[in-house]
């Protein structure tokens, strides 16, 4: 068995070498690529592209994560197969929209993450109503034990990350594309940052529900809400605030980092169980879930994505400044 102090030392270790990461990644960043008198079509095929990998690793996520829990639930219910055709479609949508293929692709994908979309949203009335229809309704029992409400939200953000992908390859070159309402840039950041406060709410339960046993399980609720917080605040204020616009991007790194890290924990809480991997088939659904924390990732990357954006937009409104 492994000691506390041991689980500490690794927890440590762990969040240093996820910090250094970081720093290295943020340190070799290039700036200013492509950023000239006019929105630059590059950097809006290279956001797309990232919102694309945030989306596939979300859709990824929520595919092998709810192909153990309904296994488990004995998929009593047919409509439990449809966020794997779902999630499985947004994944090989995701992978095509890297490749920046013709507009005909385009029209087939976008349809493809509205569905995805919706798909979550219907699934998370679903879950809702498992949750509620148990005795005790909406106790703390219940949100451990019963179908969890953040997978299916994951399928939501999988979607929406699509279609703002979409929306920027479809962009013209002589305009800041507007998503909902809001510049590109903007839209993003405040999805992204809504999706970690909300993967970050489902983490902390489950973690709690694990009394914390391991201090690495306190990073998922620390990291991505600073995160979040650090990057609504630049989308919502002056781009003149450099620092906090780098600090932002530090710590989406770490975060990017910190989801598949999450992952090995995971499988390090599952060799624990039991049997440990022999006994697979039982630790896998007993045990803390493998696919989940490699959300946080996409999410993050989003984030990112979003920082380019906001870039650019910042470049675009000097230019229209001095013309």
């Amino acid at each position: 068995m492994v000691s506390r102090t041991q689980l500490r030392l690794l927890a440590a270790g762990a969040t240093t070498a996820l910090g250094i990461a970081a720093l290295g990644w943020q340190k070799h960043e290039k700036h200013g690529r492509g950023l000239l008198f006019s929105p630059s079509m590059g950097t809006m095929v290279d956001a797309a592209r990232t919102l694309n990998r945030g989306a596939g690793l979300l859709a990824t996520s929520v595919a092998l994560d709810s192909a153990l829990e309904h296994y488990r639930g004995d998929f009593q219910n047919r409509a439990m197969y449809t966020p794997l055709v779902t999630s499985t479609l947004s994944l090989l949508a995701s992978g095509q929209g890297q490749q920046d293929p013709d507009a005909f692709a385009s029209k087939v994908r976008d349809p493809i993450y509205v569905l995805t979309g919706l798909t979550g949203l219907v699934g998370a009335g679903f879950h809702l109503y498992n949750v509620t229809k148990r005795p005790g309704g909406m106790s703390w029992s219940n949100l451990f034990y019963a179908a969890p409400l953040g997978a299916p939200a994951a399928l939501v953000l999988s979607g929406l990350l699509g279609y703002h992908a979409e929306r920027l390859r479809n962009a013209s070159s002589d305009a800041v594309p507007r998503v909902f309402g809001l510049p590109a840039g903007k839209s993003v950041a405040l999805m992204a940052a809504g999706g970690l406060l909300g993967t970050t709410a489902e983490a902390g339960l489950l973690h709690f529900r694990g009394s914390f046993q391991n201090p690495a399980m306190y990073l998922p609720v620390t990291a991505p809400p600073l995160a979040a917080a650090l990057l609504a605040t630049s989308a919502l204020t002056s781009p003149r605030r450099k620092r906090l616009r780098w600090a932002s991007r530090l710590v989406l790194r770490f975060t990017a980092f910190m989801g598949f890290t999450g992952a090995g924990f995971h499988a390090f809480g599952i060799a624990r169980n039991n049997g440990g991997w022999r006994n697979w088939r039982q630790n896998l659904q007993a045990g803390p879930p493998l696919p989940a924390p490699p959300s946080f990732t996409g999410l993050a990357l989003a984030g990112l994505a979003a920082h380019s954006l906001l870039d650019e937009e910042k470049e675009l409104a000097q230019y229209r400044w001095w013309k």
